[in-house]
């Protein structure tokens, strides 16, 4: 990812991407992070250990974060990638040619270290006792130095450049185990009088066999890793290569990268959408499901927006580059997934801090059962210490543990963003499976936003379509929003308008004006008691079932005689019920906000099945209302898509974000819905919630496998059963716990939301 401004300037916020070599265990991410965050400039820094990344922002400049990861014993380098889809070939690459070297790697160990394993269990015992045999193992000792040299070469040098930064991690504990075991069987060979003869053994076999299967761990969760990319590949894969533009009256195909804002773009049918731009001319239908989650193609025409990566369906059209390159829609869209996905839920960072720790206190543990065995155990005394020592050293490393948070976060973010639900960061991710209470604003949120005519009552012998006619006519000069609902119903029943003369707005009550010969009255109960029109009690009555069913009644009237009523609602989306009901039988309450009356109000509540609800609620009394819910104790989530709604969405605990609403609300949002349904709360709910799940499961299996199997390796059976753990068991064991991790956390790849 290229850093949003220039590299040279260092008097702005710019961000950049490290790619990490020599980061093992989750105990290197501590430090990593934090020797770049104590760079001067630095605001933020954040690993992604599964991706072997840090996204870093501030001013510092390149160089310096460079530095400040090469002084704490990995080497770094920036992502150079012109755009996301190079990035990702290059992260892919790069990937491919270490699977390789570790492949290659556990080959010339495991070709070593399985002859010798074979022969201990089926003809020798591993044991040095006369000359022949002592020249015999020391050529077998020089080759596993080899070994050591062209197969672990990366675990000693990383053990090393950790010493040199007064640290320990992973490759700490490998260069230890194994560099002991070596040591340990070239004593037995040399000077074999340093030792009794019942210690006698050499462990050849284990120091290549666990440099050989943790390469072998390493290589399947490399490969593992990569499918956790899928949901970023995807979107990725959505951006169109090239575009054809108009210039100077002739159509040209250019790539992507060139097109400029202003440019005339014309799109064919089955084209897939360049940049994001505003259509001037044609008329044909938009599959925008892989940005909204909505599968029913939208109808496009003169003036409407039209978005980088949505397939052009049936008609051509022409549209003028609004915004190209890293401003489109689906550009910020990436750039959010992949921020998320490099951030951490709190459960992470505990579980970062906890790494840390974890190997100092591990080599301790080694030391202190290598004492025990020396001091109480029975002969060879020497032999066991340095087995147990070894296999506590192996079998501790916290590479699972590092993986077990940044994994389920990849998967579940990229989950998430294929429902259409964009999530900000690792906190939003795990704060919205905690929520307890969701605030809904009504309009826009639980209602389309839009008013339109729902019912058209004529009386007096006219017809429904001399009521809508005239109604509209009158209305076509007022830029009220149920004046512009009369009009658009008469415009989609291709009803044509007359010229009206002396029209007159009423404060409160209504509008007049004639038409031709015609004197046109539309307005309230008040209105027409003024005029004089008379109302029977049926058509009152009436007019109370629309009141009664969240609906506006108006009365119309020509010629001072009453005409009809004409009723315009903000119509409930079709799916809020069915949403509103996932919410609740997950146990989460739901409240309902909204400006309107208190009749209105009830009526939309009943018919949405919440029984909480606030009426005429002010733009600043929202934060009140989100406030006094958390007094409660309450994990508040609110959602809104307006500008009156940012405060409240700050405000609250997680704050969701209609994507079909303003950018204000969007920036103000942890969460933001791609579509317009509320579905994507209960998406967002369900996903978080398994996605936190799938953590624990990872955190449990890395902590439990390390908490059981460390007493184990240091000899805690042996008194019991007699059973001391090989290390080659251990190595196998600890590179099989992370692939363990890595292939828990890739099956939320295969959790689906519920249907709706």
């Amino acid at each position: 990812m290229k850093p949003s401004v220039s590299h040279h300037r260092c008097d702005s916020s710019a961000e950049y991407e490290l790619l990490i070599d020599g980061a093992n265990c989750g105990s290197c991410v501590k430090k990593i992070e934090t020797a770049l965050r104590n760079v001067q400039g630095v605001d933020h820094a954040e690993m992604n250990f599964a991706q072997r990344t840090v996204l870093v922002s501030g001013s510092s400049g390149v160089e310096p974060l460079i530095n400040a990861v090469e002084q704490a014993g990995y080497n770094a380098k920036e992502s150079v990638a012109e755009n996301d889809e190079a990035a990702m070939t290059e992260k892919e690459a790069s990937d491919q040619a270490y699977y390789k070297k570790l492949m290659r790697d556990m080959s010339i160990s495991l070709g070593v270290g399985i002859p010798l394993m074979l022969y201990g269990l089926f003809i020798g015992d591993m044991s040095v006792s006369s000359p022949a045999e002592r020249f015999a193992w020391l050529v077998v000792g020089i080759v596993t130095l080899a070994v050591m040299y062209f197969s672990g070469k990366h675990f000693y040098t990383g053990a090393w450049q950790s010493f040199k930064n007064h640290s320990a991690n992973m490759d700490t504990l490998i260069a230890l185990g194994t560099g002991t075991a070596w040591l340990y069987s070239m004593v037995v060979i040399i000077v074999p009088a340093l030792l009794p003869d019942m210690a006698s053994h050499v462990y050849f076999e284990a120091t290549a066999m666990i440099i050989g299967l943790i390469n072998l761990g390493l290589a399947l969760e490399l490969k593992a890793r990569g499918r956790t990319s899928e949901a970023i590949k995807r979107l990725i894969n959505l951006q169109a290569k090239t575009a054809r533009v108009i210039r100077d009256g002739n159509e040209v195909d250019i790539p992507i990268e060139q097109v400029r804002i202003n440019d005339q773009v014309r799109v064919r049918p089955g084209e897939r959408i360049a940049v994001d731009g505003e259509v001037l001319e044609g008329r044909s239908s938009v599959d925008e499901s892989m940005l909204t989650g909505e599968p029913i193609p939208v109808e496009k025409t003169q003036g409407d927006l039209v978005s980088a990566g949505t397939i052009n369906k049936s008609g051509s059209l022409v549209f003028v580059a609004k915004r190209v390159g890293k401003d489109t829609a689906l550009a910020n869209i990436i750039n959010m997934v992949k921020k998320a996905q490099n951030s951490k839920p709190p459960i992470g960072r505990l579980a970062d801090v906890i790494a840390g720790y974890f190997v100092p206190t591990i080599m301790i543990i080694a030391v202190i059962s290598a004492l025990i065995w020396l001091n109480v155990g029975p002969e060879p005394t020497v032999a066991f210490a340095i087995v147990s020592a070894t296999t506590v050293l192996i079998i501790a490393c916290p590479c699972a543990l590092g993986l077990a948070t940044p994994m389920s976060v990849m998967v579940g973010v990229g989950k998430a963003a294929e429902a259409g639900v964009l999530i900000r960061n690792g906190e939003s991710l795990q704060t919205a499976s905690q929520i307890t209470a969701m605030v809904l604003d009504k309009t826009g949120t639980i209602t389309l936003g839009r008013p339109q005519v729902t019912d058209i009552v004529a009386i007096s012998g006219y017809s429904e379509e001399d009521v809508i006619r005239l109604a509209a006519s009158l209305e076509s000069n007022s830029e009220h929003p149920l004046a512009e609902a009369i009009v658009a119903s008469a415009k989609s029943r291709d009803i044509a308008l007359s010229d009206v003369s002396d029209f007159n707005a009423i404060t409160g009550q209504g509008v007049e004006a004639r038409v031709g010969e015609q004197s046109l009255l539309l307005g309230n109960k008040k209105l027409m008691k003024e005029r004089g029109i008379v109302l029977s009690e049926q058509v009152i009555e009436q007019a109370q079932v629309f009141a009664r069913e969240a609906k506006s009644p108006m009365y119309f009237a020509i010629d001072n005689t009453l005409a009809g009523i004409v009723a315009v609602a903000d119509p409930i989306k079709d799916d809020s019920v069915a949403a509103i009901k996932r919410l609740q039988d997950n146990g989460i309450r739901v409240v309902m906000l909204t400006g309107d009356n208190q009749a209105t109000a009830k009526a939309v509540a009943d018919k949405v099945g919440i029984d909480q609800f606030y009426a005429e609620v002010q733009p600043q009394d929202k934060v009140d209302k989100v406030k006094a819910l958390q007094d409660e104790n309450e994990i508040v989530g609110m959602t809104g898509d307006g500008i009156n709604d940012a405060p409240a969405l700050a405000q609250a605990n997680v704050g969701f974000a209609i994507g079909t609403g303003t950018d204000v609300a969007i920036e103000s949002a942890d969460i933001t819905l791609m579509r317009g349904s509320l579905h994507g709360l209960a998406d967002a709910v369900a996903v978080s919630k398994a996605t936190i799940r799938n953590i624990k499961q990872n955190l449990f299996g890395a902590f439990i496998y390390n908490v059981a199997g460390v007493p184990i390796a240091a000899g805690l059976l042996y008194p019991v059963f007699g059973i001391l753990l090989s290390p080659v068991v251990a190595g196998a064991a600890m590179a099989f716990s992370s692939l363990t991790v890595v292939t828990n956390a890739n099956r939320l790849r295969f959790f689906k939301v519920k249907e709706h």
